[in-house]
């Protein structure tokens, strides 16, 4: 967390390790053997932190390394949804502290502390939802990018509801960036949110660097 000027930045990215489903990491070169170290890498295109292209679920043919760079760089909101339970439909009601605020393409950050469950099997299966009205809701705000700690912004478990709202948001033009941590070390309502997916031709997403500036 050093500093940027006057900015302090918080990584919001979690380290993708072999621990994980949908990461392979292998020896490729070793520097005794080969002169140099590196590895293979073999990665889900939706592990970890990661952004989805609306090419994900055909909500159009936007691909990954379409979306305009600037889109990666916005001010974001972040709304407190610790009180949010396992499986809970997060509302528009819980949107009340950015509701007057929030301006036309705009970020959306919802802080549910539900990274630390990384590695559990509630992490998957039992993940805070957004809720339809919610999706909608968004929608009509302009948000420009909602970014959510939970591995989906729906119930996986459930096709009919994350196709639902994976498409409401992609309709909108809202770019889902999923998977965050430490959101508990942001301190402010409103950061500087930088998302930076890597750029895969026709990728359906990527894994993302997401840092913080605030």
């Amino acid at each position: 967390m050093e500093g940027f000027g006057d900015k302090k930045i918080i990584d919001l990215t979690l380290t993708l390790t072999n621990e994980m489903n949908g990461v392979s990491i292998t020896e490729a070169r070793n520097l005794a053997k080969d002169g140099w170290n590196a590895s293979t890498l073999e990665l889900y295109s939706h592990v970890g932190t990661h952004m989805d292209a609306p090419l994900h679920f055909e909500v159009n043919s936007q691909s990954i390394d379409e979306i305009p760079v600037a889109r990666f760089i916005s001010k974001a909101w972040v709304v407190d949804l610790s009180h949010i339970g396992p499986s809970g439909l997060i509302t528009v009601a819980d949107m009340a502290p950015i509701a007057a605020t929030i301006q036309k393409g705009e970020s959306v950050i919802l802080q549910t502390g539900w990274s630390k469950k990384v590695g559990t099997k509630g992490y998957r299966d039992e993940l805070p939802r957004i809720s339809k009205e919610l999706a909608l809701w968004l929608g009509e705000k302009g948000v420009g990018l909602l970014g959510v700690e939970p591995p989906s912004v729906a119930d996986v478990n459930n096709i009919d509801e994350v196709t639902e709202i994976h498409t409401i948001l992609m309709k909108n033009d809202i770019l889902i960036v999923e998977g965050l941590t430490n959101l508990d070390q942001l301190s402010k309502s409103q950061v500087t949110l930088i998302a930076t997916p890597l750029k895969i031709l026709r990728g359906d997403g990527a894994p993302a660097r997401v840092l913080a500036l605030e």
